[in-house]
This record gives structure tokens, C-alpha cells and sequence, in this order.
């Protein structure tokens, strides 16, 4: 199964849709939060057809609407600030947060871990658990825009940088 994990939106629209053009292929999206406007809400549900989970960062702040907007499409689901996932045989934690991240894959009780927030990318194992940072779809802070896939088949996990 072919994942896409993506974070640290920050409105940023037409980026958002450049990474979802090229994540066509993947059968699952996982957002790690900062969207931060509802409308971002309409540009994932349309822009995707799998499954699309997503956790609230920090910068999600009116999480009424975004809720509100994501009860139009039944393949977004909404989970506060963490989820547990089962994808293609995998055990995933996600959380918006890399400190919370770190301290899932210290745990050692999941397969895949995914977090934002500091914005910086990184791939990298601890223990048994594969840690994923997807950077940011922004593209301001650290100057690049980034997202990854995650093959639960292969273990591959491919870096996509965006215009």
C-alpha cells in the first residue's frame, strides 16, 4: 500500500495541490497537521479520493469549521491530536507534534511514526520503528516543499520536493 504522508500546510493552496497532483498513485493520505484555514478541508477532500486521516497542529485553530467542512466528505477523517492507524499491515502513530513523535517511536510499539511540526524533514529508524518528518508543504521556513509515499509492501520511502 502506497501511503502519502504530508504536513505544515499553512494554507499554502496551490502547493497543497501540486503534492496532491503528484500523490494520485497513493491509496491512503496522512496529514500531520497546521493546515490552519477550513477551506484547506475542500482542497484535500477534492484533491484526493482514498482515505485521507489527519491530527490538528498547533496552528488549527478554529477546529469547528474545519470539523464542520470535513462532514462533507466521508473519506476524511478527523483525529484530534494523535491517531492510531493499521495501513497495509502496518502499525502507525501519528501526531502533529516531534517531541510526541519521538516518544511513539521510542516506544517501539509501532511500525511507522509520522510527525511535523518543526517543519525539517527526516527519515530515520529508532529501533524496530521507521520515523517520518515529511517537511513542509509551506516551503517558507525551511525553503524547501516536501512530502513523502511510504511503501508498507517495500519499506520504500520515496522524498517528493515541489516547485
Amino acid at each position: 500500500m502506497r501511503v502519502a504522508i504530508i504536513s505544515d500546510i499553512h494554507d499554502h493552496r496551490e502547493k497543497l495541490r501540486r503534492a496532491l497532483q503528484k500523490a494520485q498513485d497513493a491509496e491512503v493520505l496522512i496529514c500531520c497537521g497546521d493546515l490552519c484555514s477550513p477551506f484547506i478541508i475542500r482542497d484535500l477532500g477534492e484533491g484526493f479520493s482514498g482515505p485521507i486521516h489527519i491530527v490538528f497542529g498547533n496552528n488549527d485553530g478554529d477546529l469547528f469549521r474545519i470539523s464542520q467542512a470535513a462532514s462533507s466528505f466521508s473519506h476524511i477523517h478527523l483525529h484530534g491530536e494523535a491517531a492510531e492507524l493499521e495501513l497495509g499491515g502496518k502499525r502507525f502513530a501519528v501526531s502533529h507534534f516531534d517531541n510526541i513523535g519521538r516518544m511513539f517511536a521510542h516506544s517501539e510499539a509501532y511500525d511507522v511514526v509520522c510527525y511535523g511540526h518543526n517543519h525539517q524533514y527526516e527519515v530515520s529508524r529508532e529501533g524496530r520503528t521507521l520515523k517520518i518528518n515529511p517537511g513542509e508543504i509551506m516551503g517558507e521556513l525551511t525553503g524547501a516543499s516536501t512530502f513523502v509515499m511510504y511503501d508498507t509492501d517495500t519499506g520504500e520511502v520515496t522524498r517528493y520536493d515541489l516547485p
